[in-house]
Order: structure tokens, then C-alpha cells, then sequence
């Protein structure tokens, strides 16, 4: 794990986008991926997401809520997906920009903090 980068993305905060610049470029968007072992490049590099198994559907949903007050503290809000009752995704992508900004990788970051009862 890249300790340093890692630090860096849990130290900001998500800068707002209104668009008008470009998204990383796949390079960049692997590098600040190094930082975050659990996270895969999705949508044909403009996107990040992660797979959890949770304990059960209430853990998922409890999970959301943690990841939704993160999203609204950090203006930046990601797609969340539960299916087969206990199976979280959640995918970050830059919006106004079709691709991925620095800021989806300062809200993984942020989202790995949070706890989550996965199944055993």
C-alpha cells in the first residue's frame, strides 16, 4: 500500500467541480489507485469501484447511511449499488467531467475508513 499517497487523499477534501476540465488520464488514475488496494478501474477507466459482502441486508443499508453522510460532508456523491440482498458495489466517478478527479479517490479513501460488518 502507498502510505504516503494514502495519507495525502485522507488529508483533503473533495474541491468542487463544475466542469471545464479535463479527467485523469489512466496513468494518473492508477497511481492514486496504488493507494487503494480494494478499489478496480470500472466503466472503461472512468470510474472506480469497490465490492462488499455484508452480514446481512440491515449492515448494507447501515453501511449506505455511513457512506451517504461522507458523500454530503464531502460534496461528492457516488453510486451505490446493493443486490442479492448483501452485496454492496459502489462505483466513483467525476459527473460533471464523464470521468474520474482527484475527488473520487479523496472519497474511496474516505469511504475505506468507514466501518462495515461484512460477512465472516
Amino acid at each position: 500500500m502507498n502510505d504516503a499517497n494514502l495519507d495525502r487523499l485522507l488529508s483533503k477534501k473533495c474541491a468542487p467541480c463544475e466542469g471545464g476540465m479535463p479527467p485523469l488520464s489512466r496513468e494518473q488514475a492508477e497511481s492514486l489507485l496504488k493507494a487503494l488496494p480494494d478499489w478496480k478501474i470500472g466503466m472503461e477507466g472512468k470510474s472506480i469501484k469497490r465490492d462488499w459482502k455484508m452480514r446481512n441486508f440491515v449492515a448494507g443499508i447501515d453501511f449506505f447511511e455511513r457512506v451517504a453522510a461522507l458523500a454530503e460532508e464531502e460534496g461528492h456523491h457516488p453510486d451505490l449499488h446493493l443486490v442479492g440482498y448483501r452485496n454492496v458495489t459502489i462505483e466513483l466517478w467525476t459527473h460533471a467531467i464523464g470521468g474520474l478527479s482527484e475527488n473520487d479517490f479523496i472519497v474511496a479513501a474516505k469511504i475505506d475508513r468507514l466501518p462495515a460488518e461484512v460477512k465472516a
